[in-house]
Protein backbone atom coordinates (compact mmCIF):
# COMPACT_ATOMS: atom_id res chain seq x y z
CA UNK A 1 0.00 0.00 0.00
CA UNK A 2 1.08 3.59 -0.69
CA UNK A 3 2.14 5.89 2.33
CA UNK A 4 -0.31 8.25 3.37
CA UNK A 5 0.03 11.98 2.84
CA UNK A 6 0.23 14.15 5.50
CA UNK A 7 0.44 17.91 5.31
CA UNK A 8 2.60 19.41 7.08
CA UNK A 9 1.36 22.60 6.89
CA UNK A 10 -1.37 21.17 9.38
CA UNK A 11 1.04 19.92 11.88
CA UNK A 12 1.69 22.48 14.88
CA UNK A 13 5.22 23.84 14.90
CA UNK A 14 7.51 22.18 17.80
CA UNK A 15 8.13 24.39 21.00
CA UNK A 16 11.57 25.14 20.65
CA UNK A 17 13.47 24.91 24.29
CA UNK A 18 16.31 26.36 25.59
CA UNK A 19 18.04 25.07 28.47
CA UNK A 20 20.94 27.05 30.82
CA UNK A 21 22.64 25.34 32.72
CA UNK A 22 23.31 21.42 31.85
CA UNK A 23 24.15 20.10 35.26
CA UNK A 24 22.57 17.11 36.65
CA UNK A 25 18.97 18.15 36.56
CA UNK A 26 19.46 20.11 33.35
CA UNK A 27 21.18 17.66 31.99
CA UNK A 28 17.72 15.65 32.56
CA UNK A 29 15.37 17.84 31.81
CA UNK A 30 17.05 17.94 28.59
CA UNK A 31 16.76 14.75 27.80
CA UNK A 32 13.23 14.75 28.30
CA UNK A 33 12.76 17.49 26.26
CA UNK A 34 14.70 15.69 23.24
CA UNK A 35 13.08 12.36 24.00
CA UNK A 36 9.61 12.00 25.61
CA UNK A 37 7.75 15.41 25.49
CA UNK A 38 5.76 15.65 22.60
CA UNK A 39 5.87 18.23 20.46
CA UNK A 40 8.66 20.33 22.29
CA UNK A 41 12.20 20.52 20.60
CA UNK A 42 15.52 20.63 22.48
CA UNK A 43 17.19 23.82 20.36
CA UNK A 44 20.03 25.06 22.17
CA UNK A 45 21.75 24.21 25.38
CA UNK A 46 23.89 27.24 27.07
CA UNK A 47 26.76 26.60 30.12
CA UNK A 48 29.97 27.95 30.79
CA UNK A 49 31.21 24.74 30.69
CA UNK A 50 31.00 24.63 27.32
CA UNK A 51 32.78 21.48 26.87
CA UNK A 52 29.91 19.77 28.75
CA UNK A 53 27.22 21.47 27.09
CA UNK A 54 28.45 20.14 23.48
CA UNK A 55 28.48 16.76 24.92
CA UNK A 56 25.30 16.94 26.41
CA UNK A 57 24.22 18.54 23.14
CA UNK A 58 26.02 15.98 20.78
CA UNK A 59 24.12 13.06 22.20
CA UNK A 60 20.22 14.50 22.09
CA UNK A 61 20.65 16.23 18.89
CA UNK A 62 20.35 19.94 19.79
CA UNK A 63 21.57 22.19 17.20
CA UNK A 64 23.04 24.85 19.09
CA UNK A 65 25.59 25.42 21.67
CA UNK A 66 26.84 28.61 23.93
CA UNK A 67 28.62 29.35 27.07
CA UNK A 68 26.62 32.32 27.13
CA UNK A 69 22.69 32.11 28.18
CA UNK A 70 22.38 35.31 26.43
CA UNK A 71 22.95 33.82 22.77
CA UNK A 72 19.74 31.75 23.83
CA UNK A 73 17.67 34.81 25.20
CA UNK A 74 18.67 36.72 21.91
CA UNK A 75 17.52 33.69 19.35
CA UNK A 76 14.09 34.79 17.95
CA UNK A 77 13.47 30.95 17.24
CA UNK A 78 13.48 29.93 20.50
CA UNK A 79 10.10 29.75 22.28
CA UNK A 80 11.05 29.36 25.85
CA UNK A 81 13.47 28.27 28.24
CA UNK A 82 14.15 25.93 30.99
CA UNK A 83 16.69 27.31 34.10
CA UNK A 84 18.74 24.94 35.57
CA UNK A 85 21.50 26.88 36.27
CA UNK A 86 22.74 27.07 40.55
CA UNK A 87 20.18 28.94 42.12
CA UNK A 88 22.00 31.99 42.85
CA UNK A 89 20.96 32.74 39.32
CA UNK A 90 17.76 32.41 38.98
CA UNK A 91 16.16 35.26 39.57
CA UNK A 92 18.11 37.50 37.32
CA UNK A 93 17.93 34.88 34.33
CA UNK A 94 13.79 34.81 34.89
CA UNK A 95 14.08 38.08 34.65
CA UNK A 96 16.45 38.36 31.70
CA UNK A 97 14.18 35.64 29.68
CA UNK A 98 10.36 37.38 30.45
CA UNK A 99 12.02 40.74 29.03
CA UNK A 100 13.00 38.79 25.84
CA UNK A 101 10.03 37.53 25.38
CA UNK A 102 10.70 33.78 26.75
CA UNK A 103 8.45 31.54 28.23
CA UNK A 104 10.16 30.25 31.27
CA UNK A 105 10.34 27.15 33.29
CA UNK A 106 12.89 27.73 36.28
CA UNK A 107 13.92 24.87 38.92
CA UNK A 108 13.52 25.71 42.96
CA UNK A 109 14.31 27.77 44.04
CA UNK A 110 13.24 30.74 41.85
CA UNK A 111 15.20 33.71 44.22
CA UNK A 112 17.20 33.15 46.89
CA UNK A 113 15.66 36.42 48.44
CA UNK A 114 11.95 37.56 47.87
CA UNK A 115 13.10 41.38 46.47
CA UNK A 116 15.15 40.18 43.98
CA UNK A 117 11.90 37.55 43.51
CA UNK A 118 9.75 39.60 43.16
CA UNK A 119 11.33 42.00 40.64
CA UNK A 120 11.45 38.89 38.52
CA UNK A 121 7.94 38.16 38.84
CA UNK A 122 7.34 41.29 37.63
CA UNK A 123 8.99 41.03 34.67
CA UNK A 124 7.40 38.07 33.79
CA UNK A 125 3.78 39.69 34.49
CA UNK A 126 4.77 42.90 32.11
CA UNK A 127 6.03 40.65 29.55
CA UNK A 128 3.21 38.46 29.45
CA UNK A 129 4.93 34.89 29.08
CA UNK A 130 4.60 31.96 30.86
CA UNK A 131 6.31 30.92 34.18
CA UNK A 132 6.40 27.61 35.54
CA UNK A 133 8.32 26.64 38.75
CA UNK A 134 9.82 23.24 38.89
CA UNK A 135 7.67 21.78 42.15
CA UNK A 136 7.50 18.05 40.24
CA UNK A 137 5.84 16.44 43.35
CA UNK A 138 2.64 18.07 42.25
CA UNK A 139 2.75 15.53 38.89
CA UNK A 140 3.27 12.33 40.84
CA UNK A 141 0.56 9.90 40.29
CA UNK A 142 -0.07 8.85 43.73
CA UNK A 143 0.24 13.02 44.59
CA UNK A 144 -2.14 14.44 41.64
CA UNK A 145 -5.01 11.52 43.22
CA UNK A 146 -4.34 12.82 46.30
CA UNK A 147 -4.86 16.36 45.17
CA UNK A 148 -8.26 15.04 43.30
CA UNK A 149 -9.64 13.49 46.36
CA UNK A 150 -8.71 16.81 48.51
CA UNK A 151 -10.42 18.73 46.15
CA UNK A 152 -13.46 16.83 45.36
CA UNK A 153 -14.22 17.23 49.06
CA UNK A 154 -13.78 13.51 49.65
CA UNK A 155 -11.72 14.21 53.58
CA UNK A 156 -13.76 16.99 54.48
CA UNK A 157 -11.79 20.23 55.71
CA UNK A 158 -7.64 20.00 55.98
CA UNK A 159 -6.60 19.82 59.81
CA UNK A 160 -3.42 18.12 59.84
CA UNK A 161 -0.60 18.05 57.28
CA UNK A 162 2.48 16.32 56.81
CA UNK A 163 4.87 16.02 54.06
CA UNK A 164 8.52 14.45 54.12
CA UNK A 165 11.55 14.12 52.49
CA UNK A 166 14.46 11.64 53.18
CA UNK A 167 17.66 11.93 50.73
CA UNK A 168 19.20 8.69 50.16
CA UNK A 169 22.27 8.50 52.04
CA UNK A 170 25.19 5.85 53.39
CA UNK A 171 25.29 7.83 56.88
CA UNK A 172 27.45 10.18 55.50
CA UNK A 173 27.35 13.13 52.95
CA UNK A 174 29.91 13.72 50.49
CA UNK A 175 31.15 17.23 50.15
CA UNK A 176 28.79 18.72 52.89
CA UNK A 177 31.10 20.93 53.83
CA UNK A 178 30.69 22.78 50.28
CA UNK A 179 26.74 22.34 50.50
CA UNK A 180 25.53 25.86 50.47
CA UNK A 181 23.81 27.55 54.25
CA UNK A 182 20.38 27.01 54.64
CA UNK A 183 20.40 24.04 51.71
CA UNK A 184 17.92 22.12 53.55
CA UNK A 185 15.15 24.94 53.56
CA UNK A 186 15.59 26.32 50.05
CA UNK A 187 16.33 23.52 47.97
CA UNK A 188 14.86 20.32 50.32
CA UNK A 189 11.77 21.27 52.15
CA UNK A 190 10.57 24.06 49.65
CA UNK A 191 9.57 20.75 47.73
CA UNK A 192 7.24 20.09 50.91
CA UNK A 193 5.99 23.46 51.35
CA UNK A 194 4.72 23.50 47.85
CA UNK A 195 2.92 20.05 48.47
CA UNK A 196 1.47 21.20 51.82
CA UNK A 197 0.04 24.36 50.19
CA UNK A 198 -1.50 22.82 47.20
CA UNK A 199 -2.81 20.29 49.33
CA UNK A 200 -4.27 23.40 51.38
CA UNK A 201 -5.36 25.27 48.40
CA UNK A 202 -6.93 28.69 49.88
CA UNK A 203 -5.44 28.77 53.14
CA UNK A 204 -2.22 31.04 53.34
CA UNK A 205 0.81 29.67 55.48
CA UNK A 206 0.57 32.64 58.52
CA UNK A 207 3.48 31.38 60.60
CA UNK A 208 6.29 28.68 60.58
CA UNK A 209 8.68 26.85 63.97
CA UNK A 210 11.53 25.35 62.67
CA UNK A 211 14.31 23.30 64.48
CA UNK A 212 17.38 22.19 62.23
CA UNK A 213 20.89 20.56 63.36
CA UNK A 214 23.66 18.86 61.69
CA UNK A 215 22.53 14.95 62.56
CA UNK A 216 24.47 12.97 59.99
CA UNK A 217 27.23 15.34 60.31
CA UNK A 218 27.82 16.93 63.55
CA UNK A 219 31.28 17.69 62.57
CA UNK A 220 30.53 20.73 60.53
CA UNK A 221 27.27 21.82 62.59
CA UNK A 222 29.78 25.10 63.74
CA UNK A 223 30.32 25.82 60.17
CA UNK A 224 26.44 26.67 59.73
CA UNK A 225 25.72 23.10 57.97
CA UNK A 226 22.06 21.52 58.24
CA UNK A 227 20.94 18.01 57.33
CA UNK A 228 18.10 17.94 59.36
CA UNK A 229 14.70 19.77 60.30
CA UNK A 230 11.72 19.65 61.17
CA UNK A 231 9.04 22.44 60.39
CA UNK A 232 5.31 23.35 62.24
CA UNK A 233 3.44 25.08 59.88
CA UNK A 234 0.24 27.02 60.60
CA UNK A 235 -2.28 28.10 58.25
CA UNK A 236 -4.99 30.93 57.97
CA UNK A 237 -7.38 27.81 57.96
CA UNK A 238 -6.60 26.93 61.55
CA UNK A 239 -5.29 23.79 59.54
CA UNK A 240 -1.39 22.65 61.18
CA UNK A 241 1.07 21.14 59.26
CA UNK A 242 4.51 19.20 59.73
CA UNK A 243 7.73 19.22 57.19
CA UNK A 244 10.74 17.15 57.72
CA UNK A 245 13.66 16.44 56.02
CA UNK A 246 17.12 14.43 56.65
CA UNK A 247 19.84 14.12 54.15
CA UNK A 248 20.73 10.47 54.94
CA UNK A 249 17.90 7.52 55.01
CA UNK A 250 20.20 4.33 54.24
CA UNK A 251 17.15 2.86 52.92
CA UNK A 252 16.32 4.56 49.93
CA UNK A 253 14.93 8.08 49.06
CA UNK A 254 11.81 8.09 50.60
CA UNK A 255 8.90 11.05 49.75
CA UNK A 256 5.59 10.83 51.73
CA UNK A 257 2.69 13.54 52.29
CA UNK A 258 -0.94 13.35 54.04
CA UNK A 259 -3.91 15.06 54.72
CA UNK A 260 -5.94 14.55 57.60
CA UNK A 261 -9.49 16.06 57.36
CA UNK A 262 -12.62 16.14 58.97
CA UNK A 263 -13.94 13.21 56.55
CA UNK A 264 -11.08 10.94 56.71
CA UNK A 265 -7.60 10.72 55.13
CA UNK A 266 -5.68 10.83 52.45
CA UNK A 267 -1.91 9.48 51.84
CA UNK A 268 0.77 9.78 48.95
CA UNK A 269 4.16 8.75 48.30
CA UNK A 270 6.03 5.39 49.54
CA UNK A 271 9.79 4.10 50.22
CA UNK A 272 9.43 1.50 47.69
CA UNK A 273 9.86 1.29 44.00
CA UNK A 274 6.88 -1.01 43.54
CA UNK A 275 4.34 -2.69 45.92
CA UNK A 276 5.77 -5.40 45.27
CA UNK A 277 7.26 -7.64 48.29
CA UNK A 278 9.17 -10.46 48.80
CA UNK A 279 9.32 -13.20 51.11
CA UNK A 280 12.31 -15.39 52.15
CA UNK A 281 14.07 -16.95 54.71
CA UNK A 282 15.48 -13.83 55.85
CA UNK A 283 12.15 -11.73 56.02
CA UNK A 284 10.36 -9.70 54.34
CA UNK A 285 11.93 -7.18 51.43
CA UNK A 286 10.88 -4.63 48.57
CA UNK A 287 13.75 -2.51 46.45
CA UNK A 288 13.46 1.21 46.90
CA UNK A 289 14.43 4.15 44.48
CA UNK A 290 17.85 5.91 45.15
CA UNK A 291 17.38 8.62 42.80
CA UNK A 292 15.12 11.63 42.30
CA UNK A 293 14.95 10.68 38.59
CA UNK A 294 14.03 6.82 39.56
CA UNK A 295 11.29 8.23 41.69
CA UNK A 296 10.06 11.17 39.89
CA UNK A 297 10.85 10.14 36.57
CA UNK A 298 7.51 10.08 35.44
CA UNK A 299 6.58 13.47 37.27
CA UNK A 300 9.57 15.21 36.02
CA UNK A 301 8.78 14.38 32.35
CA UNK A 302 4.91 14.98 33.02
CA UNK A 303 5.96 18.69 34.02
CA UNK A 304 7.31 19.65 30.75
CA UNK A 305 4.85 18.25 28.99
CA UNK A 306 2.58 20.59 31.04
CA UNK A 307 4.92 23.61 30.35
CA UNK A 308 5.20 22.82 26.73
CA UNK A 309 1.53 22.38 25.86
CA UNK A 310 1.02 26.05 28.10
CA UNK A 311 3.52 27.64 25.82
CA UNK A 312 2.41 26.16 22.86
CA UNK A 313 -1.34 27.41 23.69
CA UNK A 314 -0.11 31.04 24.20
CA UNK A 315 1.99 30.77 20.80
CA UNK A 316 -0.77 29.51 18.82
CA UNK A 317 -3.50 30.84 20.67
CA UNK A 318 -5.16 27.63 21.00
CA UNK A 319 -6.69 25.71 24.57
CA UNK A 320 -3.86 24.15 27.24
CA UNK A 321 -5.42 20.66 28.49
CA UNK A 322 -6.83 21.25 31.53
CA UNK A 323 -7.34 19.05 34.69
CA UNK A 324 -9.86 18.69 37.73
CA UNK A 325 -7.68 20.63 39.93
CA UNK A 326 -5.15 22.70 40.04
CA UNK A 327 -2.08 21.69 38.96
CA UNK A 328 0.62 23.72 37.39
CA UNK A 329 2.91 25.64 39.92
CA UNK A 330 3.55 29.21 38.70
CA UNK A 331 4.52 32.86 40.65
CA UNK A 332 2.29 32.62 43.53
CA UNK A 333 3.25 29.34 44.24
CA UNK A 334 6.81 29.92 43.64
CA UNK A 335 6.99 32.82 46.10
CA UNK A 336 4.94 31.73 48.74
CA UNK A 337 7.39 28.42 49.19
CA UNK A 338 10.30 30.67 49.11
CA UNK A 339 8.35 32.78 51.69
CA UNK A 340 8.39 29.84 53.75
CA UNK A 341 11.84 28.98 53.58
CA UNK A 342 13.11 32.52 54.43
CA UNK A 343 11.14 32.62 57.32
CA UNK A 344 12.26 29.20 58.41
CA UNK A 345 15.77 30.76 58.31
CA UNK A 346 14.46 33.61 60.82
CA UNK A 347 13.02 30.81 63.27
CA UNK A 348 16.05 28.67 63.05
CA UNK A 349 17.82 31.87 63.93
CA UNK A 350 15.58 33.17 66.93
CA UNK A 351 14.44 30.14 68.07
CA UNK A 352 10.78 31.45 68.16
CA UNK A 353 8.43 31.06 65.41
CA UNK A 354 8.54 33.52 62.87
CA UNK A 355 5.63 35.10 60.58
CA UNK A 356 6.12 34.09 56.87
CA UNK A 357 5.31 37.39 55.35
CA UNK A 358 6.33 39.67 57.23
CA UNK A 359 9.54 38.71 59.21
CA UNK A 360 10.78 37.12 56.09
CA UNK A 361 10.09 39.81 53.43
CA UNK A 362 13.19 41.79 53.03
CA UNK A 363 15.39 38.17 53.84
CA UNK A 364 18.40 37.38 51.06
CA UNK A 365 19.63 33.85 52.27
CA UNK A 366 22.90 34.18 49.77
CA UNK A 367 26.07 33.85 51.57
CA UNK A 368 24.76 33.83 55.33
CA UNK A 369 25.88 30.79 58.23
CA UNK A 370 23.82 29.19 60.79
CA UNK A 371 23.40 30.31 64.11
CA UNK A 372 22.54 27.48 65.80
Amino acid sequence: MAYLNRNSADLPAPVRIGLIGSGWMGAFHAESVARRVPGAELAAIADPNVESAAALATTLGAGKVTADAADILADPEIDAVIIASPARFHSSLIAQAANAGKHVFCEKPAGQGLDELDAALAAVEAAGVHFQIGFNRRYAEDFRAAKKDISAGTIGTPQLLRSLTRDPGTGRIPHAARVPAWTVFLETLIHDFDTLNWFNEGAEPVEVYALADALVEPGLRDQGFLDTAVVTIRYSNGSIAVAEANFSALYGYDIRGEVFGSKGMVQAGRATETAARRFTAEGMSSDTPRLNIELFRQAYTDELVDFADAVRARRDGTRAPSAAYSLTPGATDARRALAMALACIESVKRGTPVAVNTTAANTTAANETAVL
